[in-house]
């Protein structure tokens, strides 16, 4: 696992080792200071971008775009919509956080849908990383903060790209189905933005707020993020194995509905 730090200037030179799956021209990015940015588009334990699944799926999510900024948000979006976010059903066993088992289950929650969407842009030869932070959500369910005992979530996920000569965030972790049951705004992306949490909801009531940056990553730090866990949340990680077996997005509509009615 390898952690690094962003630098001002970034210029590009062409290496045919370089790893890529679409016949693109291998290209190695340094840094003024020669920092070495293969590893952000090599597979890794986790971020599997070799599979023939996530190269199959990447392949035809893409499919139509011409520049790699169109390819990053549709890569974006096919992750965002079509994996769902499911908080419940979190299996801490280290194969579970593979991207291509993320991928055949069709759900994750924050960190498994940042590292699927890392292994798919490095599939494109998009250098790619994941970055953690801890953040307070102020609209969780009501179930889920009794089992967590609290709305601090540390270590949450997402994804970073390196597109048009910068790092940009990229957040796919809610579902459109899921925003529009809760009254969530769902994040976008254009591929130059940062796509992070929203401040506020529909209501300009408080929903995500950034604690502490965790860091960025070419890998997924999985003991660091495991022993985190385990220290701030001990009842919803007595076990490996998953937490529950409740339905998060049924549980946002009911939530919505209740607040609907009691107003």
């Amino acid at each position: 696992m390898v952690e690094m730090t962003d630098s001002l200037s970034l210029t590009f030179y062409k290496t045919i080792n370089c790893y890529n799956h679409f016949n693109l021209k291998g290209r190695t990015m340094k840094t003024s200071q020669s920092e070495d940015f293969k590893i952000y588009l090599q597979p890794t334990r986790f971020i599997d971008s070799d599979s023939p699944e996530i190269i199959e799926f990447t392949r035809s999510s893409a499919e139509g775009a011409k520049t790699e900024i169109e390819k990053a948000v549709k890569i974006f979006y096919a992750v965002r919509d079509q994996i769902i976010y499911d908080p419940y059903h979190i299996d801490i066993s280290p194969d579970k956080f593979r991207a291509s088992v993320v991928l055949a289950r069709r759900s994750g929650f924050c960190v498994e849908k940042a590292i699927l969407l890392a292994a798919m842009a490095r599939v494109l030869g998009i250098p790619s990383r994941l970055r953690f932070a801890d953040v307070r959500n102020h609209l969780t369910t009501e179930r889920l903060r009794k089992m967590m005992r609290t709305d601090l979530f540390v270590y949450h996920g997402y994804a970073e790209m390196f597109l048009n000569k910068k790092w940009v965030k990229v957040t796919p972790t809610f579902n459109i189905s899921l925003c529009e049951k809760s009254g969530v705004r769902p994040i976008e992306f254009d591929g130059i933005h940062d796509s992070i949490f929203h401040e506020f909801d529909n209501k300009r009531n408080k929903h995500m707020e950034y604690v502490r940056d965790r860091g960025h990553f070419a890998d997924l730090p999985y003991e660091k993020i495991i022993a985190a866990y385990r220290k701030h949340y001990p009842m919803y990680f007595k076990e490996d194995r998953p937490a529950s077996t409740n339905n998060f997005e049924k549980e946002a509509l009911e939530e919505k509905r209740k607040n609907l009615t009691e107003h």
